[in-house]
């Protein structure tokens, strides 16, 4: 059983798929791990820390019967890899059936680490959690840097400070994480989401909720746990009691996401034009399409009085402990696809996990959600 790690090739992605930790967790269900040469220094991990666990390094480590990946493949590594692969990644499977059937047609069995179910047992396997988590944290953090005053309120001899004002729009794990991070620092926070079960949530933490509460807005939330599409109707009542409290924030960080669909925009450019001078806005979203009229993928733009941070792989600016995250959702995982006794691979086939994650297996797209139409 050879587990390899590779290096990621995407130029923005400087996380990793595994730590000296993980491979040392590895190394003891009897794997012998593979880590691919720089893999870890752009999270602050040297290969010389990587051997001391008991990984041996390569240049290439298409031969390995299971590959580790922050990034989906690229179709140059996916030629490098051997038949029957286990590959196992993020792999931002909606809108790219090129990318899944060249897996399939390759013989690879990939993985998307995102789809795991949101159950009690996948708890630590959930990446979406474990990454989001640190976004809504460096979300506040990114928008205190381009915010030109202090957050908290000081008292000093010279006069009053006051506390920055600072808005949460989705109140997911990366909106829960800014709102207690916010908080932290001293902001007066106020929170907004179209599902019900957050109100006590955001309430809990010390922020204010602020929605239009009426019928639609009690049935807003999937079995899952998402966020359902609103109608129209709803969504120009809750625009309107946005935009006047828009007005008054100093820094607005917007997390709203749908799973397979553009994010939905909540802060139109009138909204954007009607904040105060020097205010900061942080879309999260922003590689889905963003949540912000005006917002521009990998740049922070002065849009009027507001700036508009739209930072691309969030998670990435906190290289070090998304890695370590990540890693550990990916070492649960593959957890339970090892026979202890034999120290083999032996995946379940029939696991709700496996079933819920795998994308390709014998040549084919295999997840329902992806397959061809004809195949479906």
């Amino acid at each position: 059983m050879r587990i390899a790690v590779a290096r990621e090739t995407e130029g923005n992605e400087p996380r990793v798929a595994a730590t000296p930790e993980t491979v040392k967790k590895f190394k003891a269900l009897g794997a012998e791990v593979v880590v691919a040469r720089g893999a870890g220094l752009a999270s602050g991990i040297p290969d010389a820390e990587f051997e001391a666990a008991g990984a041996s390094l390569a240049d290439t480590v298409g031969d390995a019967d299971m590959i580790l990946k922050v990034r989906r493949p690229t179709a140059g590594e996916i030629a490098s890899y051997k038949k029957g692969a286990i590959v196992i990644a993020i792999m931002d499977p909606y809108g790219n059936e090129a990318a899944l059937k060249a897996m399939a047609d390759a013989g690879l069995t990939s993985f998307a680490m995102e789809l795991m179910p949101r159950i009690t047992r996948a708890q630590s396997m959930d990446v979406l959690s474990s990454q989001a988590n640190l976004a809504g944290y460096r979300a506040v953090i990114d928008g205190a840097a381009e915010y030109g005053r202090a957050m908290p309120m000081m008292m000093t001899a010279a006069g009053t400070v006051p506390a920055a004002r600072i808005f949460i729009m989705g109140v997911g794990v990366a909106g829960l994480q800014a709102i207690a991070t916010a908080r932290r620092l001293g902001a007066v926070v106020t929170a907004t989401d179209v599902r019900p079960a957050t109100k006590e949530q955001v309430e809990s933490l010390g922020a204010k909720f602020l929605a239009v509460e009426d019928e639609e807005f009690k049935n807003a939330q999937t079995a899952g746990g998402y966020a359902k599409e609103m109608s129209k109707e709803y969504q120009a009542k809750q625009a309107a009691l946005v935009a006047e409290h828009i007005k008054k924030q100093d820094i607005v960080i917007t997390t709203a996401l749908i799973p397979g669909r553009p994010a939905p925009k909540l802060v139109s450019a009138a909204m954007v034009a009607s904040m105060k001078p020097g205010s900061v806005i942080v879309d999260l979203a922003v590689e889905r399409g963003g949540n912000v009229e005006g917002a521009v993928p990998g740049q922070v733009v002065q849009v009027g009085p507001a700036k508009i941070v739209g930072h691309l792989n969030v998670p990435g600016r906190l290289a070090a402990s998304s890695s370590a995250l990540y890693a550990k959702n990916l070492l649960t995982f593959i957890d339970t696809m090892i026979d202890k006794k034999e120290k083999t691979l032996a995946v379940n086939w029939d696991d709700e996990l496996i079933k819920a994650t795998m994308l390709t297996r014998d040549g084919a797209v295999v997840h329902p959600n992806f397959m061809p139409k004809t195949a479906a």
